[in-house]
């Protein structure tokens, strides 16, 4: 049955790969880089110096963090767990690199057991297991895609099943691949978003609530694109507008059970799905329109997760979007 799930996640890679190619041709093609002028300096505000520049990579989808020239930061040295998440279990969906990673690493230092939920990023994923035993927890593997209804149950029900139960889940596997004109949006291409970045949320969330109990909390990965828009990014920006109001709506209906569910809204944050969506020649300036003027790194977005997730500091908070977007 695992063996199924993987291999449906390798074809969900392929058919990534293929509505990526023809618009990376067309992008090499017409793209002008513009600007120019002098720029202000980013923003440094954190614990340690974070990058102000990403370099000129292009990814295949669905991208690699250990192919990455730039790593992303996800590991939060001064990051000093608590016991928010003590002996709690989670789930995670696209936990193998970028702010999955980082989350399932902060949730683990906070105490808590990780699934690690993944398409086909066998490498990435084993890291993130590495990390997430490295702080004394138990991790395991789930590849597959959380397009697939059957996924979604096979995943809650091996969590519980190796775990011993469900107390946490994390939706964040998302697929993204900017057009510049409508025209150049096929059906398949759109079809690919909505299944990834709506259905998934809807079906990892059926498939866990009958699983979770009064106190456990679900934590959805939203985007500003899904509060401003996106000229360039429209089925994206659609689905994490929708994310927003599945997350508001599904808050309410599960005030009752117990159940607590929020939305983390992040801006440009550098991770393997940004250089395997942009030319490498698009991605050069990636965060720089931000009032920070850099990207964030993972590890600057993880804690509103932590901080959401747990019933130590989130207990009055339900159907609230969190922005953090490196300011308005």
């Amino acid at each position: 049955m695992s063996e199924r799930f993987e291999q449906q996640g390798e074809r969900a890679a392929q058919e990534e790969r293929d509505i990526q190619r023809p618009l990376d041709m067309k992008e090499e093609r017409s793209f002008d880089p513009g600007g120019g002028g002098d720029e202000e300096k980013a923003m440094q505000a954190g614990a340690r110096e974070y990058p102000t520049g990403v370099p000129k990579q292009h990814l295949e989808k669905p991208g690699l963090e250990a192919d990455l020239e730039l790593k992303p930061m996800w590991d939060a040295p001064y990051y000093k767990g608590s016991e928010k998440l003590k002996d709690k279990v989670a789930l995670i969906t696209g936990a193998d690199s970028g702010i999955g990673r980082s989350v399932a690493v902060l949730f683990a230092r906070e105490g808590a057991d990780v699934a690690i939920a993944y398409l086909n990023e066998h490498e990435d994923a084993e890291a993130t297991r590495e990390a997430v035993e490295k702080e004394g927890r138990r991790a395991i593997l789930l590849p597959g895609d959380v397009a697939d209804p059957a996924y979604a149950d096979h995943a809650v029900n091996e969590t519980v099943r190796q775990l011993g139960k469900l107390d946490i889940l994390v939706n964040n596997a998302a697929f993204q691949e900017h057009v510049h004109d409508i025209a150049d949006l096929t059906l398949e291409h759109f079809d690919r978003t909505l299944k990834t970045n709506l259905y998934g949320y809807f079906l990892m969330a059926k498939a866990a609530i009958p699983h979770m109990k009064k106190g456990s909390a679900i934590v959805n990965c939203g985007s500003i694109t899904g509060i401003d828009g996106s000229k360039q990014l429209l089925d994206y920006s659609m689905t994490k507008g929708g994310i927003h109001a599945f997350t508001r709506s599904l808050a309410g209906s599960l005030v009752p059970k117990g159940i607590r569910v929020n939305c983390v809204a992040p801006g440009p944050v550098w991770t393997p799905l940004n250089p395997a969506d942009k030319t490498a020649e698009e991605i050069e300036g990636f965060g720089k329109q931000t009032p920070m003027k850099r990207p964030a790194q993972p590890e600057e977005i993880a804690p509103a997760f932590v901080f959401l997730a747990s019933p130590h500091t989130a207990s009055y908070i339900t159907g609230e979007i969190l922005p953090v977007i490196g300011g308005y």
